[in-house]
């Protein structure tokens, strides 16, 4: 009978390979998060932070600098009104929900600006212990994982564009890892869109976390996104360099291949566990800003208002 370090391979080895598609890695990833004990579930978390960094470089080597330029500064203005949105709503929120301060600050900068990054970003910041961490993190990986699942039917039901989509996911859903997972999977100017907004998007933690550690007062150091600017160079060798056409496509074979494997990794550290060590008020705050980031954001793209301009 197979062991659970066994199972945990051969799905992680499955995903990478390109097997299976990227939906279908993070449901494997959930399946095995809630009925196994992960055997090594500290590794997988910080691996597949690595893993994420470098498949979003790897990506960087199948599109164009001017494309990316073009849409990031379309971009924008959309991501800084949206992200001061979520702060106020998320923040408001939790105060009506009586949920722990910094929790409620966490859960808010998670979903305004990239999850998982902009949580560990500013959590050392506003000194917050490993509890509140941990519940930010579960409330955010728990809807993100939804937000991959539910967003591209959502997206094919409204009879939304490629580019109406990727700007949509860029927008709404917390991570990086599933706004290319969605996004990747309805088209390939989707996929264009929305990594390069939700990278102007992620830019935002410098100035959060700068402001943040004003505030309170902090020395802690701020962990800065270098692999936005990697992300960068890897745009201009693909744009500029058509020598390197061979090697840049290998690359970006690899960056999607490892995106598939970052979605099992980011599912298996789903559990039952952490679904209780979350709690009711922190989850319904993620849920609750959750929605309304979509559903405005929706709105907002569908009857024209929000749009990328050439």
């Amino acid at each position: 009978m197979l062991n659970t370090k066994t199972l945990f391979f051969v799905g992680l080895i499955l995903c990478a390979s390109g097997v299976l598609s990227p939906p279908v890695a993070l449901l494997l990833g959930l399946f095995f998060g809630f009925w196994f004990a992960h055997p090594y579930d500290a590794d997988s978390r910080a691996l597949s932070k690595f893993l994420l960094q470098a498949s979003v470089v790897g990506m960087g080597f199948g599109m164009n600098l001017h494309e990316v330029i073009r849409t990031g500064r379309s971009g924008f203005l959309y991501t800084a009104a949206g992200i001061a949105f979520a702060l106020t709503a998320g923040l408001l929120a939790g105060r009506l929900l009586k949920v722990k301060q910094k929790a409620s600050a966490l859960i808010s900068v998670g979903t305004a600006i990239c999850g998982g990054s902009a949580i560990a970003a500013i959590a050392p910041i506003l000194q917050a212990n490993q509890e509140e961490t941990a519940v930010s993190l579960g409330t955010i990986f728990i809807l993100n994982s939804i937000a991959l699942l539910i967003f591209p039917p959502i997206g094919h039901t409204l009879h939304l564009s490629q580019q109406q989509f990727g700007l949509w996911s860029a927008l709404a859903i917390h991570d990086t890892s599933s706004v290319v997972g969605a996004t990747s999977h309805y088209g390939p100017e989707a996929l264009v869109v929305g990594i390069t907004v939700k990278l102007t998007r992620a830019l935002w933690i410098i100035p959060v976390a700068l402001g943040a550690a004003a505030v309170h007062r902090s020395k802690n150091r701020i962990q800065w996104p270098y692999f936005i600017l990697l992300f960068g160079l890897a745009t201009i060798v693909n744009s500029y360099l058509p020598s390197l056409a061979g090697f840049s496509k290998i690359l970006n074979n690899l960056g999607k291949l490892g995106l598939t494997a970052t979605l099992f990794l980011i599912g298996t550290s789903i559990s039952r566990a952490t679904l209780k060590q979350v709690g009711v008020r922190p989850l319904l705050q993620g849920i609750f800003l959750w929605i309304l980031v979509g559903t405005v954001s929706l709105w907002l793209i569908v009857i024209g208002v929000v749009s990328l301009h050439s």
